[in-house]
C-alpha cells in the first residue's frame, strides 16, 4: 500500500496509467480557479492527454481555491503532489483508471493572497480558466446584474485591499500586468451557463467598472472571454470509489475522480496569448458555440432536472433508477422531443436523434451511481437558466409546455422536504429557506411557490402555464410522482 504522489509513480502497477511526461519538466500556463472534480476530470484530464503526446508542455495548471472549503483540497494537492486518479467507469462495468499530471501547484487564496496575485501577474500565465459553477459568476437571478452588495465583493473594492473574490484577483492581476507592460491573459469559463464566457466579461468588467473604469475599458477592449460547452457527467466521489482505487491498484488516493466515459468540450477559439494544441486532444474549436451550448443545456441539463425531482418523490435516488424505468423513460423522452427540440436551432455536426438516444444511455449507466441529491441541488441557479426559457419560447410559439410545468410542479414539491414517504428531504439551495417557506405555504396558496418572480419571472402571469402548473402540483399531492408522469405520456 502506497500513498499517491511523485515518488510513488515508478512503482505503482502497469494497469493504473501514469504520465508519460517529464512533470519536473513542465512549464506553468494555466491559472484555474476551481479545482473540483468536473475541472479534474475534463479540462485537465484534456491537458494531461497531450502531455502525454509531448505536447503543451508549458501549459501546466496552477489550480486556485478562494473559499474556506477548498483547504480541502489544498491539503490534498499538497500531500499528493497536485496527482490524483481518474476512474473511468463504462456502463458494462469495466473500469479505466490513470493518474493525471497536468496540475503542478495549487495555491489556497485565503493564506497567502498576494502569491496568487503574483502568479496571476507573471507573464507566463496566458489563460486564467474558471469553474465556479452557476453561483460563482454573482449575479442577480432575474435582472443579470452584477451584485456589488456582496459583502466580499464590497471587501473588495475597498482601496488596497487583498482580494477575496475570484473578480478581485483576475482584476487586480489584470491591472498589474498593465502597470507592468504584460499583455492581458485570457479569461476562459468553463462552467454551465449559456454564453459562459459573455457573463465572465460582464461581470468581470462590472467589478473592474466599480474599482477603476479606465481599467474596465481596457478589459473590454483588451481581455478574450471566450464561450464554451463543456460536458461530463463527474458525480461526487464517494469513499466507495477511495477503497475501489485501493482495492484495484494498491494505492491510497484522497480525492480521486470518478466519470462517465462521454466527454465533449466545444470551445470558442479567441485568445489573447496562445493556447494548448487542444484540437489533437479532441476539443472542437468553432466561432460560436451557443448552438452547442443550447443543445446541451436544453436537452442534458435540463433532462437532469426532468428525472431528478420527480424520480427522487417517486422514491429513487439514482439518475440510473430513473433511466431503466420504461415510464420515466418515455416521460423524459416526451420532453426531449416535444418541449426542447423544438427551441433548439441545428447543430452544425451533431445528429440529434442519436445525441437524445446517448443521453439516455449515459443516464443508465449504473456504474456512475449519479445522485439525484445532485442533479436536485442548487435549483435555483439551474430552473431559470436551463428550463424556463424552453417553457417561454413555447408558451410564446404554442407548444407543448406540459412536462416542464411538471418538472416545475415536481420542485415546487420536493422544497417541500418531505418525499412521498415522509422522509426529510436535504434541500441544497442558495435559497433553500425562502423556497422551503413558499413550497409550506403551497397546499392552500397554490402559486405561492411559483410567485417568486426572481426565479421565475412572470410565469405566474400566463394562465396556460399557471393552469398546466397547477394540474401537474394537485397530481403530485393527490397521487404522486408515478401517477403524474403516467398522466403525461404519450
Amino acid at each position: 500500500m502506497v500513498n499517491l504522489n511523485s515518488a510513488a509513480l515508478a512503482d505503482l502497477p502497469p494497469a493504473l496509467a501514469v504520465p508519460e511526461y517529464d512533470r519536473s519538466a513542465l512549464r506553468t500556463g494555466i491559472v484555474h480557479f476551481g479545482v473540483g472534480g468536473f475541472h479534474r476530470a475534463h479540462q485537465a484530464m484534456y491537458l494531461d492527454r497531450l502531455m502525454n503526446r509531448g505536447e503543451a508542455l508549458d501549459w501546466a495548471i496552477c489550480g486556485v481555491g478562494v473559499l474556506p472549503h477548498d483547504a480541502k483540497m489544498a491539503q490534498v494537492m499538497k500531500d499528493q503532489d497536485c496527482l490524483y486518479t481518474l476512474l473511468l467507469k463504462n456502463p458494462d462495468g469495466t473500469r479505466e483508471a490513470r493518474v493525471i499530471g497536468s496540475i503542478t501547484e495549487y495555491l489556497f487564496a485565503p493564506e497567502d493572497p498576494e502569491k496568487v496575485l503574483a502568479k496571476l501577474a507573471s507573464p507566463e500565465i496566458r489563460i486564467v480558466s474558471l469553474t465556479v459553477t452557476e453561483g460563482g459568476y454573482n449575479f442577480h437571478h432575474v435582472t443579470g446584474e452584477f451584485d456589488a452588495e456582496n459583502p466580499d465583493v464590497q471587501h473588495d473594492l475597498q482601496p488596497g485591499a487583498l482580494p477575496k473574490t475570484t473578480f478581485g484577483f483576475v482584476v487586480a492581476a489584470l491591472a498589474r500586468r498593465r502597470e507592468l507592460g504584460i499583455g492581458p491573459f485570457t479569461v476562459m469559463s468553463c462552467d454551465n451557463i449559456q454564453g459562459n464566457g459573455d457573463v465572465a466579461r460582464k461581470m468581470f468588467t462590472a467589478f473592474a467598472e466599480l474599482k477603476d473604469p479606465e481599467l474596465a475599458a481596457w478589459m473590454r477592449a483588451e481581455v478574450p472571454f471566450p464561450n464554451s460547452m463543456v460536458d461530463r457527467i463527474t458525480p461526487v466521489t464517494t469513499d466507495e470509489d477511495r477503497t475501489a482505487i485501493t482495492a484495484d491498484f494498491g494505492i491510497t488516493d484522497e480525492w480521486p475522480v470518478v466519470c462517465e466515459p462521454f466527454e465533449q468540450w466545444v470551445l470558442e477559439d479567441h485568445f489573447a496569448d496562445g493556447r494548448p494544441p487542444l484540437q489533437d486532444a479532441g476539443v472542437q474549436l468553432v466561432d460560436d458555440v451557443e448552438p452547442y451550448e443550447l443543445m446541451k443545456l436544453r436537452l442534458l441539463n435540463a433532462s437532469h432536472q426532468a428525472i431528478g425531482y420527480l424520480g427522487y418523490l417517486a422514491g429513487y435516488r439514482y439518475a440510473h433508477e430513473v433511466c431503466q424505468d420504461p415510464e420515466f423513460v418515455e416521460f423524459l423522452t416526451g420532453y426531449m422531443d416535444r418541449e426542447a427540440t423544438p427551441t433548439l436551432s441545428p447543430v452544425p455536426g451533431i445528429d440529434l436523434p442519436a445525441y437524445k438516444r446517448t443521453l439516455i444511455s449515459r443516464f443508465s449507466n449504473e456504474y456512475v451511481r449519479d445522485t439525484l441529491a445532485r442533479l436536485c441541488a442548487e435549483s435555483s441557479d439551474r430552473i431559470p437558466k436551463w428550463l424556463v426559457p424552453v417553457i417561454r419560447i413555447n408558451l410564446a410559439r404554442g407548444g407543448d409546455i406540459e412536462r416542464s410545468a411538471a418538472v416545475v410542479a415536481a420542485w415546487a414539491r420536493y422544497a417541500e422536504g418531505l418525499d412521498e414517504q415522509g422522509a426529510p428531504i436535504e434541500v441544497v439551495d442558495a435559497l433553500k429557506d425562502r423556497l422551503m417557506s413558499a413550497a409550506a405555504r403551497q397546499r392552500e396558496e397554490k402559486l405561492a411557490f411559483l410567485s417568486d418572480r426572481e426565479v421565475f419571472g412572470d410565469l405566474v402571469d400566463d394562465a396556460r402555464f399557471v393552469a398546466a402548473y397547477r394540474t401537474a402540483l394537485d397530481s403530485l399531492h393527490e397521487h404522486g410522482a408515478r401517477a403524474t408522469v403516467r398522466s403525461l405520456l404519450g
